[in-house]
């Protein structure tokens, strides 16, 4: 097999082995519980994106709710690499999760003795090639994002119901994408993605007070529009400012920068990806050799 097709890995139990192999116990209370954290990362031309940024992310959802990573740290930076060397690919998603470990049936963390780490490389592909070109297609989601108090967005936490909902009423009503409102109306973000919108020439993406994840690639975009120029703020949204908006898209570790060309039937802007987006989007990808880690 040829490195540019690469293998599906996956590291457990302290080996590599293939993706279809791997296997976890039905008493792992992250498969029960959703009691666990996870980090999703992207390798491109054999660089891993803003690689030390994601581990500071994996390692504080991981005390936020008092999980200790087994070896600390290194111990993941160790398995990560070793699985993305072995799978021979250049271009990746890596997924790395630590969940509490076997346990007893009951919610009770304090019955796990061993957490558990496990190392995903494979490819991942959110959205067909003509999407990512054209613009994709948004609904707004019935389901709401649970407010901070309740649900802190700055854990990844293995909890996605809500997620998947939204993401699935997406796809049933014949569109690509959620979404998200939090109960004040305000809006989230995607099911798997930040969003942006472009409003009289200023960028804004929600807050996490308003139920967004902290997303890196969020954090990029932001920074590379102040470099170039682009005013680029957090701010509270709502949908009025999706359909007034120049330009919209989402951002996101798997996804990278897709732009949004409707929202419930409406055509944003001019319904196709605009001059902003396009800047960015070959911004963001010059700054993967910037950025990014070697392996």
């Amino acid at each position: 097999m040829s490195p540019a097709q690469g293998r599906s890995l996956a590291w457990l139990d302290g080996r590599v082995m293939e993706l279809s192999e791997a296997r976890i116990p039905v008493t792992d209370h992250g498969f029960l519980y959703g009691d666990g954290v996870f980090e999703g990362m992207r390798a491109l031309r054999r660089r891993i994106f803003r690689l030390d940024d994601h581990m500071r992310r994996f390692a504080a959802s991981a005390r936020a709710i008092a999980l200790e990573l087994p070896g600390g740290i290194e111990a993941v930076r160790a398995a990560l690499f070793e699985t993305l060397r072995a799978s021979g690919r250049d271009d990746a998603y890596i997924r790395v999760i630590a969940s509490r470990g076997d346990g007893a049936l009951g919610v009770d963390p304090t019955s796990c003795q061993v957490p558990r780490l496990l190392c995903i490389v494979d490819v991942l592909r959110l959205y067909p090639p003509e999407k990512l070109e054209a613009g994709i297609d948004l609904i707004t989601s019935s389901y709401r994002r649970p407010p901070a108090d309740v649900l802190d967005p700055r854990v990844k936490s293995l909890n996605y119901l809500n997620n998947a909902l939204a993401k699935l009423e997406a796809r049933q009503r014949g569109a690509d994408e959620a979404l998200l409102l939090g109960l004040d109306g305000r809006v989230a973000e995607a099911s798997v993605a930040n969003v942006f919108a472009l409003r009289e020439g200023a960028l804004l993406t929600p807050p996490a007070v308003d139920g967004a994840l902290e997303g890196i690639t969020r954090r990029s975009v932001l920074e590379l529009a102040r470099a170039a120029g682009i005013s680029a703020r957090e701010q509270s949204l709502g949908r009025i400012d999706f359909f007034a908006a120049e330009e919209a898209f989402l951002t996101g570790s798997g996804a990278g920068i897709v732009p949004i060309r409707s929202l419930d039937g409406r055509a944003l802007g001019a319904g196709r990806p605009g001059p902003v987006y396009r800047q960015l989007h070959a911004a963001y990808l010059a700054a993967v050799d910037r950025l990014g880690t070697p392996f």
